[in-house]
C-alpha cells in the first residue's frame, strides 16, 4: 500500500536501518536462530529487532510456521533494496578505512586448499613481520564465495568470478598433471594388450564437484567406472596418492614436492589464477598489501606452479 508524503517521512524517523541486517539474515537463514548466529545476537533481541522493522515500514516481512520463517510478498519485493542498503554500509565502511595508510586491520581470503597450504601459509611468516598491525583470516573452499555479500575481502581461485562490481585479474597460471606413487606403479605393471589406464584405480572428487576439470577428465577416462576413492579436499587426495590407493589430477607444483611420479604431464586440466576484490574494497590499504603480497608470490613461482 502507497504511503503519503508524511507517513514516508514518519517511517524514515522511526526506521533503525541496521535492522535492514536483520531482515536479510532471517531471509537467508530461513530461522531466528540460524539469523542470530549469522548476527552474534541473542534470539529475543533477533526477534525485536525484526518486529521492530516491520513495524517501522507497517508491512509484514514474513510467515511464522514450526518450519521456520518464509518471506511474504512484500518481504520479497524489498530483499533488492535491503541489498542495497547492506552494499551501501559496506561501502561506507570501506571508504572509512581506506582512509588509514597503516597497514592495520583483519583480511578474509578466500583460496583453494592447495595453494593455501603448500604455496600461501609457507611464505607468510616475512609478510606478517613485516606488518604486525595486520589480522589473516584464510577460508578455503572449492566452491566459489560471494564477494558481494562480503563472504570474503579477497579471493585468489582459478575459477573467475562472474562480472559485477568486482576488480578481477589474472595473475598468473596452475599446471595439473596425473600423479601416482612408485609404489603404486610397481604394483600395477602396465599392460601392452589393455587400455590405457583399464587396471588402474584412481582418486577423484565427489559428485557435487562435477564443475572440476579433474573431474571431467576422470570422466571421460573412466567412462562410467567409479573412482577407487573420492575425497573432498586436495590434501586428502595427496595423501591417498602417496598411500599408493591410486592415481589422481594433482597440481605439478604439489605432485613434484611431494616426491610423487607424473603419469601423463598433459591432461588439459590446466587453469588461470585470478584475484578477485570487491570494487568497494580496491583501495583499501590492508587489502592492497594482501594483494600485491599474493601477486608477487605467484608470479614468482610462476615456473613451478605451471610444471614447466
Amino acid at each position: 500500500m502507497l504511503k503519503s508524503g508524511n507517513q514516508i517521512s514518519d517511517i524514515g524517523n522511526q526506521l533503525h536501518w541496521d535492522d535492514a541486517r536483520v531482515f536479510l539474515a532471517i531471509a537467508r537463514t530461513g530461522t531466528l536462530s540460524g539469523a542470530s548466529k549469522l548476527l552474534g545476537t541473542g534470539i529475543a533481541t533477533t526477534s525485536r529487532r525484526l518486529e521492530r522493522l516491520e513495524n517501522a515500514l507497517q508491512v509484514r516481512l514474513f510467515t511464522r510456521s514450526q518450519l521456520g520463517y518464509r518471506l511474504t510478498d512484500d518481504g520479497a519485493d524489498l530483499i533488492s533494496q535491503a541489498e542495497m542498503l547492506e552494499q551501501a554500509g559496506f561501502a561506507f565502511s570501506a571508504a572509512a578505512k581506506g582512509k588509514d595508510t597503516k597497514v592495520s586491520g583483519h583480511v578474509r581470503l578466500a583460496t583453494a586448499q592447495g595453494l593455501a597450504d603448500e604455496l600461501i601459509i609457507p611464505a607468510l611468516p616475512d609478510f606478517i613481520d613485516a606488518h604486525p598491525n595486520l589480522t589473516l583470516e584464510i577460508v578455503t573452499s572449492v566452491s566459489v564465495v560471494n564477494l558481494h555479500k562480503r563472504d570474503a575481502d579477497l579471493a585468489i581461485r582459478m575459477v573467475r568470478p562472474d562480472n559485477g562490481n568486482i576488480s578481477i585479474r589474472r595473475i598468473g597460471h596452475l599446471g595439473f598433471g596425473l600423479y601416482a606413487s612408485k609404489g603404486y606403479l610397481q604394483s600395477k605393471p602396465r599392460c601392452e594388450s589393455s587400455g590405457l589406464f583399464e587396471q588402474d584405480d584412481f582418486i577423484g572428487w565427489p559428485e557435487d564437484n562435477q564443475q572440476l576439470p579433474a573431474t571431467k577428465w576422470l570422466a571421460r577416462t573412466l567412462r562410467g567406472k567409479a573412482c577407487r576413492l573420492t575425497t573432498t579436499t586436495m590434501s586428502t587426495q595427496v595423501s591417498a596418492v602417496q598411500a599408493g590407493i591410486g592415481m589422481a589430477i594433482l597440481p605439478h607444483f604439489i605432485g613434484q614436492k611431494k616426491g610423487l611420479i607424473c603419469v601423463q604431464k598433459d591432461v588439459g586440466c590446466d587453469q588461470p589464477i585470478w584475484s578477485a576484490v570487491h570494487s568497494d574494497l580496491i583501495h583499501s590499504t590492508r587489502i592492497r598489501a594482501v594483494t600485491d603480497f599474493l601477486t608477487e608470490l605467484i608470479q614468482a613461482k610462476n615456473q613451478e606452479l605451471t610444471g614447466l
